[in-house]
């Protein structure tokens, strides 16, 4: 009997683990795959998440946050036109495939029983839970779900009757590429490009992270979607592939579940934020957190579980929900009509003060950024 059993080995998952774990829990954390691995994302860390990050990352794993790439600005080019925001404080752009197997390794390192390439197939109960998988049962006090986006844990998460979004994930060598995030908008999709590792030397080169978010109609690859955008198509020319493309599908967006029958939702389990605003691994981060924080009561006795999962529903709304809404407000004016939409990104460039408070918007955490709500990921935990 564990106290806490997490499916997920992501960003959402080891943060709830770590939470749970440092305050005495017994957790057991589950995990499909086998890290390192690559994962579709952007690879945004913003800079309301680093504070986080750090807190959560073993002293070991102090040079992933000192040696990452700063973004300080990002730029949207849609319509012709070219948008600027600035992001102060800079954000961090880190690789998934360090991200995830250092936070999973924080995980071990605190306590954390960490098992891989483990299916959850089953989970029964109300608590206490009883967790079926490709190796046996496990029984658990609490569960935390951060299986992802689309699982076979998370039924009725896609509607067959939406178009079909997928998402695609590559990193390439670019010489002397930009410190920052750039986002191609085209009909039907978008690509967001940013610098995971700069090299200073004779000649000034790099390795870019091109992530897109494509309706699978218009796209299936990433060299399809390169030729979608003329400014896109001419910078990747130049362009050498780094790492085999990943690709996940479908990108579904729905109204955010941070609990269901007494489990605790967390990161793209709980829901799907419009990748572009940038906070994916922010939102999943500050989630696990939370879930964990309102089970702590729980496990010493104070709270029963369902008041304990009625405290993270409040939280997750209070926190998390309102960065939803306003994400998915700016998803719906990016989809306007071409005629609406040039009006709107002129009075954006004039009035940086307004795009600043769309962008505070966001942005979830204890600091209010004027970040960049333009980043081109596409988060999965």
């Amino acid at each position: 009997m564990y106290d806490l059993i997490v499916i997920g080995g992501g960003p959402a998952g080891t943060s709830a683990a770590i939470t749970c774990a440092r305050r005495g829990a017994r957790v057991l954390l589950l995990e499909r795959g086998r890290f390192p691995r690559h994962k579709v994302c952007g690879e945004f860390v913003s800079a309301e998440s680093l504070e986080l990050l750090v807190s959560l990352l073993a002293p070991t794993h102090a040079c992933l946050i000192s040696d990452s790439v700063r973004i300080p600005r990002s730029r949207l080019f849609l319509d012709g036109r070219t948008l600027h925001a600035p992001i102060d404080p800079p954000a961090a752009s880190i690789s998934r495939f360090d991200l995830d197997a250092a936070l999973w390794d924080s995980a071990e390192h605190c306590g954390v029983d960490g098992q891989q390439q483990i299916t959850v197939q089953r989970i029964s109960g109300i608590g206490p839970f009883l967790v079926e998988s490709s190796v046996g049962e496990f029984e658990s006090r609490a569960l935390v779900n951060a299986s992802g986006r689309w699982s076979n844990l998370n039924p009725g998460a896609a509607d067959a009757s939406s178009p079909k979004w997928l998402g695609l994930k590559g990193h390439f060598a670019e010489s002397s590429p930009p410190a920052s995030v750039d986002l191609y908008f085209f009909d039907g999709g978008y690509c967001g490009v940013q610098p995971v590792d700069i090299s200073d030397g004779d000649e000034r080169s790099g390795r870019v992270n091109a992530c897109a978010m494509v309706r699978a109609d218009v796209a299936s690859t990433l060299a399809e979607v390169f030729v979608r955008h003329p400014a896109l198509r001419e910078r990747s020319l130049g362009w050498k592939p780094l790492s085999d493309p990943v690709s996940t599908s479908p990108l579904v967006f729905r109204e955010p579940q941070p609990e269901r029958d007494g489990i605790l939702m967390a990161g793209d389990a709980a829901g799907f934020v419009d990748p572009f605003v940038g906070d994916g691994i922010s939102l999943a981060l500050r989630s696990g957190r939370l879930a964990g924080e309102c089970l702590i009561p729980f496990f010493a006795g104070t709270v029963s579980l369902a008041e304990a999962a009625r405290n993270y529903r409040g939280a997750y709304e209070r926190q998390l929900m309102p960065v939803f809404r306003t994400s998915s407000k700016i998803r719906r004016m990016l989809s306007l009509p071409q005629g609406i939409r040039i009006p709107i990104l002129r009075l954006l460039e004039k009035t940086p003060a307004i795009t600043q408070y769309l962008v505070s918007k966001t942005r979830v955490g204890e600091r209010t950024t004027s970040g960049s709500a333009f980043n081109g990921a596409v988060a999965q935990d």
